[in-house]
This record gives structure tokens, C-alpha cells and sequence, in this order.
């Protein structure tokens, strides 16, 4: 039989075609249907126009002298202190101090509010004693005395059963939260005269908070 001869193609071919056709074939082929910034380095994701906006003004608004991040600074200030300015005056606990906030705190000083405290009046009293005591007349500066260790001994003994009967109400109300400083914060209240009180009072007297 006679042999037909093979192309010189099919010999000389090269064989590293051959091989990596294949794996050619076997790439996977994505294609992202997410529009690219042109400006937008390759491989990420064209940011959102709020996101872009917020870096652009975040980027405007960085101070590039240490005379501008103080001027910065001082104003950052004036605005929390109008806002716990505000707070104080109408009780909103977002801005309110550190001292001021949590519900702990709230409600010792709805306690103190609501009822009558004889150490509100302890100013007052302490005026008429000192008028009393300049007055150079001996029995005047008798009462004068005797009136300011009554005031003393009635301010006492009201501040130890209010501190008493407000830390046993904390106690039944918030029974996992730290009370700590509550009954002091609030017999510093109970000093103050009520219209001068901060933050506002924000209950009547007599009413039950």
C-alpha cells in the first residue's frame, strides 16, 4: 500500500499553541455591567454622588493652618455650649451635660422638684440671720443665733430623709443601673432656689414624677 505523505503544516506546527489553547478556553470571561469613572482608579467601583459629595466637603472643610483648626475648634465649642445652653433651659437630654443625662439622674431631680425642701429657702434665711446679727441689740442677736442652729438642724435632718427616701426609690426603679453621685447630685439641687434651678424643673410641686 502506498503511504500519503502529512502536510509539512501538521509537523512543523508548533506545539505550545496547542497547549495553551485550552487553558485560553477554560478563562473565565467577566464583564461588569457597573459604569466606571473615567477618573476612577481601575478595579473600584464609581462611588455614589452623596458619598463623593460628603468627601468633597469633608475635604473643603479640613483647616490647613493650626490658626484655622482653632478658629475651628472655638467654634465647635460656642455651638455645644449654646446647645447645653438650650438644653438646660428646656430639658432636652441629647445636649444636656454629662452630669445631667441618663434617666438616674432625671428622676432624682424630678424627686427634688416635686416636693418642698427647707434647704431652698437656706439663702433667704441666712440674709434675715445675718441682718439680725449686725443689728446691735442683744436679744435680736440672740434669735439671730438661735434661729441659725434651727435653720442648720432642720436642713440636716430634711437632706437625710430626702437622700434616704430618693435612694430607696432609685433602688426599686433602677435596680441594674449605676446610681452612683445621684443622691449627692440631687441634694445640691435641693440648695438651689427653684426658679434657679438647671436644668428647669420639668414637674409641679407635689407631683408624683
Amino acid at each position: 500500500m502506498r503511504v500519503k505523505p502529512l502536510p509539512l503544516g501538521f509537523v512543523f506546527r508548533s506545539r505550545a499553541k496547542e497547549e495553551k489553547a485550552p487553558v485560553a478556553e477554560k478563562a473565565p470571561v467577566s464583564i461588569s455591567k457597573q459604569p466606571r469613572d473615567p477618573q476612577a482608579p481601575k478595579g473600584r467601583p464609581t462611588p455614589k454622588r452623596s458619598e463623593a459629595q460628603a468627601q468633597r466637603r469633608s475635604v473643603a472643610n479640613t483647616p490647613t493652618t493650626r490658626k484655622e483648626a482653632a478658629k475651628r475648634q472655638r467654634e465647635e465649642r460656642r455651638v455645644q455650649l449654646e446647645r447645653q445652653r438650650q438644653a438646660l433651659a428646656s430639658g432636652d437630654e441629647r445636649y444636656l451635660p454629662a452630669r445631667d443625662k441618663g434617666p438616674v439622674r432625671k428622676c432624682a431631680r424630678d424627686f427634688i422638684d416635686s416636693r418642698f425642701n427647707i434647704a431652698e429657702f437656706f439663702l433667704p434665711m441666712a440674709v434675715v440671720i445675718l441682718v439680725l446679727s449686725m443689728v446691735h441689740v442683744g436679744y435680736l442677736q440672740n434669735i439671730a443665733l438661735l434661729l441659725w442652729l434651727v435653720v442648720i438642724v432642720l436642713i440636716v435632718l430634711d437632706s437625710a430623709v430626702s437622700g434616704f427616701r430618693l435612694k430607696k426609690r432609685l433602688n426599686e426603679r433602677f435596680p441594674n443601673e449605676n446610681k452612683k453621685g445621684a443622691v449627692a447630685y440631687a441634694l445640691m439641687r435641693s440648695l438651689q432656689m427653684r426658679r434657679l434651678r438647671l436644668p428647669k424643673p420639668q414637674v409641679k410641686r407635689g407631683e408624683r414624677p
